[in-house]
Order: structure tokens, then sequence, then C-alpha cells
């Protein structure tokens, strides 16, 4: 799943420390959301949507919807 967390919280001026410790996770695991590798849960999606004032459609986009193909069912 693409995602736009690094651009948002740079915006932000935070660093990836500053937002786990927000968001009560470790660096590594706002690293790994960032670069792609990691996909939230449900709750931590919804934290960090809350936390950045952002809907989660403008936060995370789906692979198929960037290559112009419908959503896999």
């Amino acid at each position: 799943m693409r995602n736009s967390i690094r651009e948002l919280r740079t915006a932000r001026g935070w660093t990836q420390a500053a937002l786990a410790d927000l968001l009560n996770v470790s660096r590594q695991t706002v690293n790994a959301l960032e670069t792609g590798r990691y996909d939230p849960s449900l709750p931590l999606a919804f934290r960090l949507a809350r936390l950045l004032g952002e809907p989660l459609e403008s936060i995370f986009e789906p692979e198929d919807e960037r290559d112009g193909a419908p959503p896999a069912r």
C-alpha cells in the first residue's frame, strides 16, 4: 500500500521519533510504514489519520488504484 506519511510528517516538522512517540510505536515502525514495508493495523491507521488531521483516503492508496486497475476483490 502506498502512503504519504513521510510527506505529511515532514510538512509538520516532525521527526520519525517524534511521530513514533505521538503514536506510541517505535521509530522503526514509522520508518517501515513510510517505506511501505509494513501496512498499519486499522487502529493504528485511524490514530495516524486523527493525529495528522487527514482522512484515511488521503494518506493511504491501494497499489491497484495507482496503476489504474480496479482494486482487487
